[in-house]
Parts: structure tokens; C-alpha cells; sequence
């Protein structure tokens, strides 16, 4: 169990995040001197069971995949007193980088290779049957020399899947994430649309689930009807320094409808390359400057 100096028997060697019921630490096996990251979930009670369960489905996803472009997981530890379960503890691989929302791109080149990344790791995601289902800024790492790593897998789940309770970030989620419908590679096709568009715009989109006022009242009193939600302006409307096809990609990711967006990650990803292409031919505009925003934060019902 935990003390200040061991989990499990690894040595903690720093607190290195935190989470809605959870602590990240940076942890070393004493035989092998490997270090690791290791998520830490304790049940104090029983609402506490579902973030429990979060990291056991993180786990039995990740374990299934192998890309560079997501956080590789290794190894599940159970905790139990009494036969009861009282903790979870995952050991991941530590990355060392900043989440796409505190290391922002300088320009849009540089912002389309990030999304290139983050849309093949999700094209592999959705080949072995699962889906995020919770990209956002702050769920993309980057390390130093601008590699991307998806993290949290805890609200993924396989394709097809309709959820008891719903899941998402206010802001970047779907509308069948806001009215528990079947999960598909769209919703994870929407999310990510929607990360892109806040990262070029610095503002959420319309979604079915809108983030919450600053002052703390809702906008809403439940999830909008799809037909409420009001279309998102195009990226290149707002920030003239982003590039007309890049825009259309991004809004054609976020239609309120699943059938009306892509069909697949690899289709997305292929326009990417192609966009990319194009972005390689003017010189860029920075646009950081150019617009502002803040990030939503998680909601579960």
C-alpha cells in the first residue's frame, strides 16, 4: 500500500500530477532501477469505485495497444484489505513533457504536425476496437522535441459502446457523448476536432454540453438537443493566419451529426498529410497572439 517513500514496492521518487481522484507519481523499481509513472487511486468511498474502475479500463485498453503516439501502459496493481479492494495503482511510462494546453504551437505548420500524431495514434486506437472517447489539449503530452503522447485512458471503451452515465469534457464533447448514445470513432473524430479547433481559436466550440459560466451557473439545464447547437465558425474567421483547408477539416470533424463527419481517423489523418503539404508552401504566421481562450474542465454524470 502507500507510505511516503514506497507504492507497491516501488521507491516514490516525486508527486508529478494529479487528477479528480487520483496522484501521479514518478516511482523507480528498486531491483531494476527502472523508473516509471504510476497513477494511485484510493477508495475512501463508495462513489470513489468509479475512478476505480477508470483506471482498470485504462489499463485493460492500454495494455492492448502499441503506438509511439500513446502512453504505453505495463502493469495493474490491485490492492485489498480484507478481500475488499481499497486502491488501484497503474505503472505507465514516464513521459517527461508538457500537456498541448501549457505548450502551445508557434504556428500552424507546427500546429499540424501535432494533430498528425495525435490522429495516427488515434487511428491505431480504433483498429484494435476502442475509442478515447476524451481527447482534449490537456490529454495531449508533448516532450521536448514537440513528440506527442495521448494519456488518459480512462473513459475509453469499445466501439459501439453506450454508456450508463455520461462522459466528456464540456466544450470539446459530442453530442452522443451529452445524450449517452453509441460511442463510435466519430465521437472520437468530434473530440478531436474540437481540440484542434481550441488550439488554433483559444475558445470552445458549441457543443451539447457547454462548459460552465466564471462565475459558476451553468449554461444549460441539460444536454442541448443536437438541433440547439449552434454551428462553430469556421477557424479562419476568427484567426485569418489559419489556412482555409486546415479550417474546413476542423469543422468538417465537429458536424453535430456522426454520419456527416469523416469516416475514419486515416481519412482524417490522410487530409492532415495532404494539408501539410500545402502549409509547406507559404511562409506561416504565428498566431499564438492572435487569439485567446482557457480550456474547459472534465464533467461526469
Amino acid at each position: 500500500m502507500l507510505d511516503k517513500k514506497h507504492i507497491s514496492g516501488y521507491r516514490v521518487l516525486a508527486r508529478i500530477g494529479e487528477g479528480a481522484a487520483s496522484q501521479l507519481y514518478a516511482v523507480q523499481d528498486p531491483r531494476t532501477k527502472q523508473v516509471w509513472a504510476l497513477k494511485h487511486v484510493v477508495k475512501e468511498t463508495e462513489k470513489d469505485m468509479r475512478f476505480l474502475e477508470q483506471v482498470q479500463a485504462e489499463y485493460t485498453v492500454g495494455a492492448k495497444l502499441d503506438h509511439e503516439n500513446i502512453r504505453h501502459v505495463y502493469r495493474l496493481i490491485k490492492h485489498r484489505k480484507m478481500f475488499k479492494l481499497k486502491a488501484v495503482s497503474l505503472l505507465m511510462e514516464l513521459v517527461d513533457g508538457q500537456p498541448l494546453d501549457q505548450k502551445l504551437p508557434e504556428d500552424q505548420k507546427h500546429a499540424g504536425n501535432i494533430f498528425r500524431q495525435v490522429a495516427a495514434g488515434l487511428a491505431h486506437m480504433h483498429g484494435r476496437g476502442y475509442v478515447h472517447a476524451d481527447i482534449k489539449p490537456s490529454n495531449i503530452l508533448l516532450t521536448h522535441d514537440d513528440h506527442v503522447k495521448i494519456i488518459d485512458l480512462g473513459q475509453c471503451c469499445a466501439i459501439g459502446t453506450v454508456k450508463k452515465r455520461i462522459q466528456g469534457t464540456p466544450g470539446y464533447m459530442a453530442p452522443e457523448q451529452a445524450h449517452r448514445q453509441a460511442i463510435t470513432a466519430q465521437t472520437d473524430i468530434y473530440n478531436f476536432g474540437a481540440a484542434m479547433y481550441w488550439v488554433l481559436v483559444r475558445e470552445v466550440i458549441p457543443t451539447a454540453l457547454p462548459p460552465q459560466q466564471e462565475n459558476g451557473d451553468n449554461l444549460y439545464s441539460g444536454a442541448l438537443d443536437a438541433g440547439m447547437v449552434k454551428p462553430a465558425v469556421p477557424p479562419h474567421e476568427k484567426n485569418p493566419a489559419i489556412h482555409p483547408l486546415l479550417s474546413k477539416q476542423i469543422i468538417d470533424c465537429v458536424q453535430v451529426h456522426p454520419h456527416e463527419r469523416p469516416e475514419s481517423m486515416e481519412l482524417v489523418l490522410n487530409r492532415l498529410d495532404l494539408i501539410a503539404d500545402v502549409l509547406d508552401a507559404p511562409p506561416d504566421v504565428p498566431f499564438r497572439d492572435a487569439c485567446d481562450g482557457s480550456a474547459a474542465g472534465e464533467v461526469e454524470t
